[in-house]
């Protein structure tokens, strides 16, 4: 039997979450179908979140945009990163190429890195992106300024250009550079409400409005700390990685409980606009509470995609390293119900793009 080689960006948590729900959909629709997964993003946080029987392998074929923490981008950092990287351009295409090929890929699928897409194109293999945005199009903004990123634009856009299919997902760029598109609608599922379970072995008091704070890492200092902690009112939670050791913010284990099952367990969510959280806000019905982020085009996308589907506040970068929540809880608790409904079924629908594909 032909396999499926998913290739997913260490870019962010976001990606792998999607991801994930694309791969268990197809695991669901096909329980015999062997699916290799190659990504950065930690074994850990993977497992957690994927069905039994899909494999799981090492790998880097894009950097995305290196980041200072969840909010703020590392520009020059970033631009060597990704020089380093493809001055192996070659050598990488045609490992996956070999890969590909002694493994007998049938379809490969890649949110969004452009060399696994080249290595299927060279091999002959049908190949399909699955993203809400190109990495030509997020880098495009940085061009004008330093011209070393035009490269990447190029040489990402010449490879969109010849991939058989896009599975465009919500809150997307026009992505105009991919000849075939499919439209997606939402791919995130609600998760299972599990605040008896998170309460007894963090000691929170349910009775409280709880507060996820969802950020892969954010540099608060002692200052912010300290008010955090004096918003007695609330309960406040991390998931690992991020932890502030004797702050009072309860660091939720992943293995105790999946993101999703966190998110349907707490009341608000305080973090920066990214493909993921949004989709699990809106799959959960949760109000969020955003910040501002720069140096990334996504944010005015996903920005009005907040204010359409969810119940929101703002909440200035300011005020948020301050640890100034207070007023941002109040607006978001009696935040008005999100103006429109979004189409599910997303995960479902690109699964069935994909195994239709399989050759």
């Amino acid at each position: 039997m032909k396999k499926i080689a998913y290739y997913i960006t260490a870019h962010g948590y976001g990606h792998g979450t999607r991801s994930c729900d694309v791969l268990n959909a197809i695991r669901r629709a096909d329980s015999e179908v062997p699916i290799i997964v190659k990504t950065d993003l930690p074994t850990d946080f993977m497992a957690s979140r994927l069905l039994n029987g899909i494999e799981l392998r090492t790998g880097a074929f894009d950097l995305g945009l290196i980041q200072k923490d969840s909010i703020h981008v590392d520009l020059e950092a970033s631009i060597q990163a990704i020089t380093q990287l493809y001055a192996h351009e070659k050598k990488l295409i045609e490992q996956e190429k070999k890969f590909l090929l002694e493994e007998e890929i049938g379809v490969v699928v890649a949110d969004i890195p452009a060399i696994p897409l080249a290595a299927a194109q060279a091999a002959g293999i049908p190949n399909i992106g699955c993203s809400n945005f190109g990495w030509n199009w997020i880098y495009s903004e940085f061009a004008d300024a330093d011209p070393r990123w035009q490269v990447f634009v190029d040489k990402f856009q010449a490879v969109y250009e010849k991939t058989d299919l896009l599975l465009r997902q919500p809150f997307s760029e026009s992505m105009s550079s991919f000849p075939h598109i499919i439209d997606l609608p939402l791919l995130a599922y609600p998760g299972t409400n599990r605040r008896a379970l998170i309460a007894e072995t963090y000691g929170a008091d349910p009775s409280k409005p709880w507060v996820l704070l969802s950020f892969t890492s954010l540099n608060l200092d002692f200052q912010a700390l300290e008010k955090l902690k004096s918003l007695s009112g609330f309960e406040l939670f991390t998931v690992e990685p991020l932890s502030w050791p004797d702050s009072g913010i309860h660091s939720i284990s992943r293995q105790l409980s999946s993101f999703a099952d966190v998110m349907a367990s707490v009341d608000l969510v305080v973090t920066k606009p990214g493909f993921g959280v949004v989709s699990e806000c809106i799959a959960n019905n949760k109000p969020i509470i955003y910040s501002d982020r720069k140096n990334f085009l996504e944010y005015p996308v996903l920005v009005d995609s907040i204010e359409r589907y969810c119940r929101y506040a703002f909440i200035p970068n300011a005020e948020l390293y301050a640890g100034d929540l207070g007023r941002a809880l109040e607006i978001a608790l009696n935040a008005s119900p999100p103006k429109e409904q979004i189409e599910r079924g997303g995960a479902e629908k690109a699964a069935r793009e994909i195994l239709k594909r399989l050759k």
